[in-house]
């Protein structure tokens, strides 16, 4: 299993520097809905070169839409609160995502939450404490962007396991790439800004970091528990913080790194003890 760390740090690094690629789109003035859909395009002129045959069912069908219109959503949503607020104040949220797994948890399996997981759920809480600034809270409409993309999110990491077991790893990437930008296309023919032209340099950097990311996770997906796997994906959240530093010139770094060591902690926590 030693040849899953390598995988897990390439995840975690790609991820966090996707998310810097798609900040500096926003910044350069291109919608969220651009962004989304020139990245699945991209991923999916690289399908063509990954792309096999394997035995298609109205199974494979039914999770690959659901995968895809889950993925585009977060996708979206992530570059939408991208363009509003902090790349450092946005990552820690993403420790939510155990959460949100316990709520669904309990509201459609009838499993009720330890008193570990409570103990979890009150170390995010408190993480979250910390990235409020000394000016207020973060920009509202970001918060509200990131967590829809993190239910999302959360969601579609359950449909692409199910389609890497029915099928492999670069099957599963590419129905992944193809479904996303079927919904990417469909959501910026509805939008109502107009799309530009995309920054080649910055869209090339950006879809060459989702696919690495994306790949690296199928691939971890296919070796060990999901549930773990995003255990380990949270310490991302800690080079983003560090990189809205660095690349954007972000302010109360230490409130934030604070923030992200515990709200990881508090992820960590709900995901072993379930």
């Amino acid at each position: 299993m030693l040849y899953v760390i390598p995988a897990i740090f390439l995840r975690i690094i790609s991820n966090s520097y996707l998310n810097v690629f798609q900040k500096i789109l926003t910044n350069k003035g291109q919608s969220s809905s651009a962004i989304n859909l020139f990245t699945y395009l991209g991923l999916s002129l690289i399908c063509v070169f990954l792309f096999k045959s394997f035995d298609f069912s109205s199974e494979i069908l039914f999770v690959t839409l659901l995968m895809g219109l889950l993925g585009a959503l977060g996708n979206y949503f992530i570059i939408k609160a991208l363009s509003y607020g902090e790349l450092s104040s946005l990552a820690p949220i993403n420790s939510y995502k155990p959460v949100v797994a316990l709520i669904f948890g309990a509201l459609f399996l009838g499993e009720l939450p330890s008193f570990l997981s409570f103990l979890g759920i009150i170390l995010i809480i408190t993480g979250s404490y910390f990235i409020v600034s000394k000016k207020g809270i973060m920009n509202k409409r970001a918060l509200f962007y990131r967590l829809l993309a993190l239910i999302f999110s959360g969601l579609e990491a359950i449909f692409i396991k199910k389609i890497i077991l029915l099928t492999d790893i670069p099957t599963s990437f590419c129905l992944w790439a193809f479904s996303g930008f079927l919904f990417a296309l469909l959501f910026a023919i509805f939008s109502i800004k107009k799309i530009k032209p995309p920054s080649v340099k910055y869209q090339t950097l950006l879809i060459l970091s989702v696919f690495l990311m994306q790949y690296s996770t199928n691939f971890v997906f296919s070796k060990i528990n999901v549930a773990y796997a995003l255990a380990l994906f949270q310490l991302s959240v800690i080079l983003s913080v560090f990189l809205g530093a660095n690349v954007f010139k972000e302010k109360n770094i230490k409130r934030k790194a604070i923030a992200s060591i515990i709200m990881i902690i508090g992820a960590v926590i709900i995901i072993l003890c379930n």
